[in-house]
């Protein structure tokens, strides 16, 4: 019967009365004054990330209004979206895409930041000004605002703190850390007033370091800001901030504002690279940027971990430390890094008690940690804290505290409190346990113990400590109740209790052991642990938990462990039984008074719950056919409400039951297929994929239909997609190979080898070799590897058969050919049959013999050609335009020099003159010239022009050698030897003469003939003596290059060498038979004396050279002669010359000279020697200087007069000359000869400086000594006073002092040549701050960058000093890139990410590439040129300006690097070009539109779509044709209108029945075999698309009926079973109980074995139980405790004896009988009280031992025992 049919007035007012209780008892206390109910659970978060709100809800309980609220609302979900999350605001707007709006559809954008309705969902529609407010309130846990934490809840903007906590005044600090003190960062302002010069491009304002915050950068100006930023990872970012607006730079939100005269940079950060701001100077006034950021504090102070204890055990200490950590690495680092930081404060270390417990090896005294005793500072020691005044609420502690001493015996004794003062004195007061006193805190109520009529409910009441843990502690009379009465309003269908019901076990024993948890104390107790969960998540198990013996250390307020012994009073137990319940699916028989007592409301579960269908899930498929399972759920009868699975019988739950659903085809939809492999491991690559518009008919048949790409109306997918978009590392990139050497008879081919990178934007940089890990690819091979055709071979035409009037001449012709082997072989005549034979006889013809004068006739040995040659060596020293030379001598030159070689003859025409190089016929190019008047010319010498000329004049031939001398006095070596020696001796060169070429190694038919090779002479033997001669002289080649390298621009020497130079003579010409005495001189030597010989040999020629020099100067100056040779000075120079007994004057000279050798003598007459005197007169630093000859001299400023002894022995006397730097002397008032023919030097200055020859002459040879003059000064530095502007070439080289101009990635050595007595230290510096990375400072001062950068842009300052004084000299370095190819400017990159699809997009390339367009389409062409600085760009249409090809029907976009026409016609066509120039050079990139007409072509019909049914449809194939005559891809008629396509339907007819079938059932069995079921029915579609139910027999002609039942095998069942009890063990667990055990274990039912696991559903048997045993009869004793150690003081303890002893027979046995209970304690501690200070007296009886141990040495012993250790 239904109760509302007997229910009366009378029993609703009773109900109402009950219910009104139950109400009010169910609020919770906090609500007991109010009329609200209590509050609900919180609702789901509005988001899953980001932050979101939830909601909980109360009632009003009266009828009137309740004050307050009845919603509250919490942050949640506060974890952060990932990155393809999106925007929640713009989501929502996105959502309202598919809604029409005014009968259109729009594609919504969100609008942030609206100051009157912040909550609104304000839209805007892409691509208008339309915003239209789509609702009035945006969804909970939005954003109100972009840049702010607050949300929107209920159309309401609400304050959110930093702790993501509503309602929350918590702020972020100025370091970005929520409420936050500000410590962790500091303020850097300031301003920057820029100084611009024509030497400066830019400049640096400051750098910002990584994680900055509150950035803002304001420049006032004209000039512009301009960002470098670096990541942590290394990579380099430049951005050139050109128009307003918010940009990511760096991965940091930036924005920019450029206004009139006013720049503003903003980031509020953290930055997430480091940034560098730099100002580009634009016009010629100042401007000042002002900067303000706050910079993180990066390196701070971390607190160690406590170091080991100072003892092992009986009470010691141990201290903490402080490191200096990296936020930023996360390493630890030098302590210097904190202490940068002022705000830093280095924590001071933390002492701690450690190892308490006793010492038992030595009864209680320490066992010292060993550790090296040294003599330390006095200190400030301290007593230990005396107990704290208060437990809790805060109390106060006292100690003493004195400055002590401790001696290297670590003995200490108390010193006065001055010692220590260097230290502050630690506090002697100090407060303690300020912390909260404990407080009882109460839970919730748990919901009541019936479900009908009266129970109980409980709550949990804890005691919080401080620290917000269940500690204890709180006053037991002021604990709230935790049980109470509750009455549930729903009327019982049984017979009332009389006592209301209990909770349910886990509940109370919640709320008991809640109650059990103990705190902890300043006492030793025993503090049990929460229990763990249940072993078993059904049925019985068990539950363990850890019981620790514990103290409180107050000085510390920190909890330490003690063994289990410290501590008094029962251990609690560890272990207990556990029950949660039956576990689902299995009947279990329970023990009903065991049950009832436990779990009396299990009773009448069977018919309280049971399974309902609750409806169908929804569709598996959104179409082509789906699945949807029915729902079930488990209810209460009574309630109707859904309740937890468990609580149904498992084995009555229903079988499963499945329905089809949404038949109906799909819509069409794109399908893509996987991408591609990358084309490109590095670099930039492309992947491809297949992209195609799929249409699904039936998922059951997989069925498909690919449809033309307009039925699928979203979006296309990209079909191809950059990939590897990362820099290559270096590697070789080889070019070509060239054009074989020789066609035939081995040659050689040649190819560049280049190490180059290629970069993520797919360019190529050249790197430098070394940074190629690979081997270098060969740049040679052998090619032509077959034999040459036969040829005829001529040799020289033979000598005139006359000497006047007409005659003859012969050669010689040879039939051979070349092998493939490259080596010639001679035939026989007959195999050059075939070839047209060369001449072997010609006229020849001379002047008339009538004609000849008769003094001409005259008998003569050489009647032939004559060539007058000299014999001359000519050496270069100083830059000249032109030299004259005559064949027959050498020439040893400075590059870039002209030469003309003459070639005299006697009695042959010049005009017949030839002439070879290096045994190859030479004849005239732009560089040589071969003239008719038998001379040749060479211009601007260059290292190619070294070898062998010979002038040829019939059969007579003369040599003249050519030598390049290079860096450091080395002379360049030819570049055809070079070659030769690469390619090897086996190729063939082809400038080879046929003579030259073929006769060395011939073969004559086959066989190989020995001949002389035709041309060998090197002309090295006098190689060594002239670079000898050049490093006497000190000739300096550095000099040279630098000069070389500025090619026309004018040098200024300041250093010494100047004045040098402009006295030495251009060119030396020496004697080749001079040389040739000189070499066979040398050579007679030992091999430890030729160097030494040389120098002396050589030094005299250079003197005697320089003598004749002068000499030759004066005969000219008297005669006017000129010299007809060369263009250089020649001296008048002489062999050596011999005494009449042929002694060699330069044996002689040598021999006088060496002490272990006696040179030949003659009585009479003896060759000069000047005599070196190895110690000096005066010393230099004094004001006259008095010195010998061959000594070097240094001189000071103040020196007044210089004398240069020269004393020389001889007969007949010698006469002594000097001369200076190698010319004559010149004398006047200050400079003199003296009588005894010493040179006399008056106030010495810089002009006197140089190398003095004293030179002693006589009939029988001559000696010369020198001795080089030097003024001590401050340093001077070569400088260039002219700017350097080369921007071709990738290495410049240049003197410091002026403006260089070069282009990036350029290496540029910055010469600082300096020269100084006393030499002078050199140091290089840049304006910005210290050398980058790429610079490198050689050692002789030179500065080079390698690869510059714009990083390397600015002054450098080379600085060299000395003692005396110092000198800089600058260099501003300007770098510049030519236009260069960029596809990732940044330019272009935004402005065509903002085109749409109907937008053809093209790149410029350097080749030019081409492309189809349609007409009417439209075409943005981009021009990727980047350069600094910025090139302008203008285009060109068909090589005419773009404004004369095109009028007015383009767009210039993107400052010049666009090109933009709107819609592409005819006229369009053509080849487009942009020409990018800057002041570093041009570039051109070229791109060719061809312009097509496509229409749309309707075609065949495709397949249906559907077999049967109503569904089938068929569409017209549409094609796309390229000007009405070729098929092309659709895609290029995607802009044309298509063709109104009509569907034709089809197939439209009944379907054939067919067999429907179901998902299978779950096994109705556990274990053991059991059946399954599924549904089977036979259905089909009418062509109205109807589904009906047909009987089984309509589906008999679609195959047999599917199986609806199937046999499904679970695992086989399982049991416990065990074996018999055991024997009672003497394992004792209480008095006369021990143990009795037996073994438990799973098997089957066949009585198999089974693991543990597949018995783990059915309750396992107890292994274990409790028996009787008399065994277990015994108890523990102790005896009484010991006397204390110590009368007072913190070391006492006193111990007894703890034994197990047996009842019955009264004797000690084993330890084990009495473990059933807790052992007492054998050891405490006793008499903790203060001693008095005065009073010296030992605390402990083993005073005698330790004083016979001699341990009062040790404090902690000299204290417990002062009296026995105060005599020690």
């Amino acid at each position: 019967m239904d109760p509302c049919q007997w229910a009366t007035p009378s029993t609703f007012l009773l109900l109402l009365l009950i219910t009104t209780l139950s109400s009010w008892t169910a609020r919770s206390e906090e609500d007991g004054g109010s009329q609200w109910d209590a509050w609900g659970p919180w609702s789901e978060c509005s988001r899953t990330c980001a932050g979101g709100a939830s909601y909980s809800l109360r009632r009003c309980l009266s009828n009137w209004n309740c004050e307050g609220l009845n919603i509250r609302y919490r942050t949640c979900s506060s974890v952060d979206c990932p990155a393809e999350a999106g925007d929640f605001r713009a989501q929502q707007c996105s959502a309202h895409n598919d809604v029409k709006y005014q009968g259109q559809y729009y594609e919504w954008l969100p609008i942030y930041n609206d100051p009157d309705k912040p909550c609104a969902l304000k839209c805007l529609a892409k691509g208008t000004a339309l915003v239209v407010e789509l609702a009035p309130k945006v969804l909970d846990g939005t954003r109100c605002y972009s840049e702010a934490l607050h949300m929107c809840i209920s159309g309401n903007c609400q304050v959110v703190g930093c702790d993501q906590q509503l309602g929350s005044s918590s702020k972020e600090d100025n370091c970005g850390v929520c409420s936050g003190n500000g410590s962790t960062c500091r303020l850097v302002r300031g301003q920057h007033k820029s100084q611009g010069s024509p030497n400066k491009l830019d400049d640096t304002v400051i750098a910002v370091p990584y994680g900055s915050r509150h950035v803002r950068i304001v420049l006032k100006g004209p000039d512009h800001l301009y960002l470098e930023t670096k990541t942590l990872l290394g990579q380099k970012e430049e951005n050139s901030l050109s128009s307003s607006g918010i940009f990511s730079i760096g991965n940091t939100s930036t924005e920019f504002q450029k206004l009139p005269g006013k720049e503003i940079l903003r980031a509020n950060g953290p930055l997430a690279a480091d940034f560098t701001v730099k100002i580009q100077y634009v016009g010629k006034a100042d401007s000042i940027v002002q900067f303000f950021f706050y910079q993180p504090i990066i390196h701070q102070w971390r607190e160690t971990d406590f170091f080991p204890c100072s003892v092992t055990c009986g009470g010691g200490y141990q201290l903490t430390s402080a490191e200096c950590y990296d936020l930023r690495s996360g390493r630890v680092v030098s302590d210097q890094y904190c202490h940068y930081y002022p705000e830093n404060i280095k924590p001071k270390p933390k002492l701690q008690e450690c190892n308490m417990d006793p010492c038992p090896a030595s009864d209680g005294y320490k066992q010292i940690v060993p550790f090296d005793h040294f003599h330390p500072l006095p200190r400030w020691d301290s007593n230990p804290w005396t107990a704290c005044s208060s437990s809790c609420g805060g109390g106060a502690q006292l100690r003493t505290v004195s400055c002590v001493d401790e001696d290297i015996n670590g003995q200490v004794s108390s010193v006065e409190e001055w010692k220590c003062m260097y230290r502050q004195k630690f506090p002697v007061v100090q407060p303690c346990n300020l912390f909260d006193c404990p407080k009882w805190l109460t839970q919730e109520w748990s919901p009541c113990t019936v479900t009908c009529g009266q129970g109980l409910r409980y709550r949990v009441v804890l005691c919080i400590d401080h620290r917000g843990l269940h500690a204890g502690g709180c006053n037991a009379k002021t604990k709230p109740h935790i049980k109470e009465e509750c009455i549930v309003t729903v009327p019982c269908y049984r017979p009332k209790e009389k006592v209301p019901v209990e909770a349910k076990l886990p509940w109370y024993k919640q709320a008991q052991e809640l109650e059990e948890l103990l705190t902890v104390s300043q006492e030793p107790s025993f503090i049990p642990q929460p229990w763990a969960p249940c072993s078993k998540t059904c049925g019985a198990g068990e539950q363990n938990r850890k019981v620790k013996c514990q103290v409180l250390l107050s000085f510390s307020q920190s909890i330490e462990d003690l063994p289990d012994d410290e501590c008094g009073g029962a251990k609690p137990q560890t272990e207990q039984a556990c029950y949660t319940g039956p576990c689902s699916g299995e009947t279990v028989e329970y023990d009903f008074e065991e049950a009832d007592l436990l779990f009396p409301n299990l009773k009448g579960v069977d018919e309280l719950y049971d399974w309902h269908y609750e409806g169908f899930t929804e569709c598996s498929e959104s179409c082509a056919g789906g699945v949807q399972e029915a729902v079930l759920v488990c209810l209460n009868k009574q309630t109707s409400e859904k309740v937890a699975e468990s609580l149904c019988i498992i084995h009555r739950r229903p079988a499963q039951l499945l329905k089809v659903c949404n038949l109906g085809p799909c819509p069409p939809r794109w399908e893509f297929g996987k991408w591609s492999a990358c084309s490109s491991s590095c670099g930039v690559g492309l992947q491809t994929r297949d992209v195609f518009c799929l249409h699904l008919l039936s998922r059951e048949s997989d069925q498909t239909v690919i449809l033309g790409d307009k039925n699928c109306p979203q979006t296309k997918p990209d079909h191809v997609q950059a990939c590897n978009q990362f820099d290559c590392p270096p590697d070789w990139l080889s070019e070509q190979w060239q054009q074989c050497s020789q066609s035939c008879g081995g040659g050689v081919q040649i190819r560049r080898a280049l190490c180059k990178q290629r970069m993520a934007d797919g360019s190529f940089v050249d790197v430098a070799e070394e940074r190629c890990l690979t081997p270098k690819p060969g740049i040679h091979r052998v090619c032509g590897g077959v034999d040459c055709p036969t040829e005829w071979l001529a040799s020289d035409w033979r000598q005139c058969s006359t000497t006047c009037g007409d005659g003859s001449q012969r050669r010689d012709v040879i039939c051979r050919k070349i092998g493939r082997d490259g080596i010639p072989i001679i035939l026989n005549n007959s195999d050059c049959s075939a070839l047209p034979r060369p001449p072997v006889l010609r006229s020849c013809s001379f002047p008339l013999c009538g004609r000849l004068n008769r003094k001409e006739f005259k008998p003569s040995h050489h009647q032939g050609p004559d060539i007058l040659g000299l014999r001359k060596v000519y050496v270069q020293l100083k830059k000249e335009r032109k030299l004259l030379f005559t064949t027959g001598g050498q020439a040893y030159l400075l590059p870039k020099t002209s030469v003309l070689i003459r070639c005299p003859v006697k009695r042959f025409r010049k005009s017949m003159i030839t002439w070879e190089k290096d045994g190859k016929h030479l004849s005239s190019s732009p560089h040589v010239t071969v003239t008719q008047f038998g001379y040749i010319k060479i211009n601007h010498l260059k290292p190619v022009n070294i070898g062998t000329y010979t002038c040829v004049a019939g059969f007579v031939r003369e040599n003249f050698v050519i030598k390049i001398i290079g860096r450091n006095n080395k002379l360049i070596e030819s570049q055809s030897s070079k070659q030769e020696a690469e390619i090897g001796n086996g190729i063939s060169n082809e400038a080879l003469s046929l003579k030259d070429k073929y006769l060395p190694r011939l073969k004559v038919n086959g066989s190989k003939v020995d001949k002389n090779q035709f041309f060998i002479n090197h002309h090295g033997q006098y190689d060594r003596l002239i670079l000898k001669l050049l490093e006497i002289i000190g000739w300096s080649r550095d000099s040279l290059d630098s000069q070389e390298s500025k090619g026309s621009i004018e040098k200024d020497f300041t250093s010494l060498e100047d004045s040098m130079e402009s006295i030495i003579p251009l060119t030396y010409v020496i004697d080749q038979g001079r040389l040739d005495e000189i070499n066979k001189a040398i050579q007679q030597q030992t091999d430890d004396l030729k160097d030494v010989y040389a120098t002396r040999v050589i030094g005299q020629l250079v003197a005697a050279i320089s003598k004749g020099q002068s000499d030759g100067n004066e005969l000219k100056q008297k005669h006017g002669e000129k010299n007809s040779d060369t263009s250089s000075v020649k001296p008048s120079l002489h062999k050596i010359t011999t005494m009449d007994h042929r002694v060699s004057k330069l044996s002689s000279m040598e021999w006088s000279s060496s002490k272990e050798f006696t040179p030949p003598s003659k009585e009479s007459i003896t060759a000069p020697i000047i005599l070196q005197k190895s110690s000096d007169r005066g010393s230099p630093r004094s004001a006259e200087v008095i010195a010998d000859v061959g000594h070097a001299i240094l001189l000071i400023d103040r020196t007044s007069k210089l004398v240069l002894r020269c004393e020389a022995e001889g007969n007949p006397k010698p006469v002594i000359t000097w001369t200076k730097n190698g010319q004559a002397l010149k004398y006047n008032h200050r400079i003199e000869i003296l009588p005894d023919k010493a040179l006399q030097i008056l106030v010495p200055n810089e002009s006197d400086v140089g190398i003095y020859t004293c030179t002693a002459t006589s009939p029988a040879g001559f000696d010369s000594l020198s001795s080089k003059v030097a003024i001590t000064g401050k340093p001077a530095m070569r400088v260039s006073k002219h700017d350097l502007v080369n921007f071709n070439s990738t290495s410049v080289r240049v003197d410091v002092g002026s403006v260089v101009k070069a282009r990036l990635m350029a290496n540029i050595t910055i010469l600082c040549q300096v020269t100084a007595v006393p030499g002078p230290s050199i140091s290089w510096k840049k304006e910005q701050g210290p050398l980058d990375g790429n610079i490198q400072v050689s050692q002789n001062g030179d500065l080079t960058i390698i690869n510059a950068t714009l990083a390397n842009q600015g002054l450098y300052s080379c600085h060299a000093s000395n003692t005396l004084g110092h000198v800089t000299a600058t260099t501003s370095l300007l770098l510049q890139d030519p236009p260069r190819v960029s596809p990732e400017l940044k330019d272009l990159v935004p402005q065509f990410a903002l085109t749409g699809s109907g937008v053809h997009t093209i790149f410029a390339t350097v080749p030019g590439k081409k492309e189809v367009l349609s007409s009417g389409s439209s075409v943005l062409v981009g021009c990727p040129i980047k350069g600094h600085p910025k090139a302008s760009i203008s285009w060109l249409h068909n090589g005419k300006s773009i404004k004369q090809g095109l009028g007015q029907k383009y767009h210039i976009l993107a400052s010049q690097h666009i090109l933009q026409i709107l819609i592409i016609t005819k006229g369009h066509g053509g080849n487009y070009s942009c020409i990018a120039l800057n002041e570093v050079g041009n570039l051109t990139l070229q791109v060719t539109l061809e312009i097509a007409d496509y229409k749309w072509l309707v075609g065949e019909l495709i397949p249906c779509s559907a077999p049967c049914g109503n569904k089938g449809l068929q569409f017209p194939k549409l094609k796309c044709l390229r000007d009405n005559s070729i098929e092309v891809d659709k895609s290029h008629c995607k802009r044309e209108p298509q063709p109104d396509i009509d569907t034709v339907p089809c197939n439209i007819r009944d379907c054939s029945p067919r067999w429907i079938v179901g998902s299978w059932s779950r096994c109705p069995q556990h274990c053991g075999r059991g059946i399954q079921r599924r549904r089977v029915s036979c259905q089909k579609v009418t062509a109205a698309g109807i589904l009906l139910d047909l009987s089984p027999g309509f589906c008999a002609q679609s195959g047999k009926k599917p199986a609806d039942s199937q046999a499904c095998d679970r695992k086989s069942c399982s049991v416990w079973s065990t074996s018999n009890w055991g024997q009672c063990t003497s394992h004792c667990v209480g008095l006369r109980l021990g143990v009795q055990r037996r073994h438990v274990f799973c098997q089957s039912q066949n009585g198999t074995k089974l693991p543990s696991h597949q018995c783990s559903s059915d309750i396992r048997p107890l292994s274990r139980r409790n028996c009787t045993s008399d065994l277990c009869t015994a108890q523990w004793h102790s005896s009484s405790w010991t006397p204390c150690t110590s009368s007072c003081g913190n070391y006492g303890f006193q111990s007894r004896r703890v034994e197990c002893v047996h009842l019955q027979a009264n004797q000690q046995v084993r330890d084990q009988f009495c473990s059933w209970k807790e052992r007492p304690v054998n050891w405490q501690r006793c008499n903790i009280t203060p001693c008095e200070k005065s009073e010296c007296r030992d605390t402990t009886r083993y005073c005698e031992m330790v004083k016979r141990l001699k341990l009062c040495v040790l404090p902690q012993y000299k204290l417990r025992c002062c009296k026995s250790c105060r005599d020690v």
